[in-house]
């Protein structure tokens, strides 16, 4: 299992544009991948989860990602975090 945190930069939060990239970028990975927010966590490959979580701007989340492919997993998290302006 590898995880990672994560501090969302874009000043409208993880809103719907971004968060639907994200979990595009994922949604191909067999690995199970969850992110985690203030104790709530939810499968990233879900847009309707990750938009439940209400995420604002300056907000710490955690992504993990367990699986036989998840190291590249969490290398695309991260290129897409900062291609999309979610966070740095």
């Amino acid at each position: 299992m590898t995880e990672k945190q994560f501090t969302i930069t874009d000043e409208a939060g993880m809103h719907a544009r971004p968060a639907s990239a994200l979990v595009g970028t994922v949604s191909k990975f067999k690995s199970d991948i969850q992110l985690e927010y203030k104790g709530k966590k939810v499968n990233l490959k879900s847009i309707l989860g990750v938009m439940s979580l209400g995420i604002s701007s300056g907000s710490v989340v955690t992504i993990s990602a367990d699986g036989e492919d998840e190291d590249e997993a969490m290398a695309k998290i991260e290129e897409a975090m900062k291609a999309e302006g979610i966070s740095n």
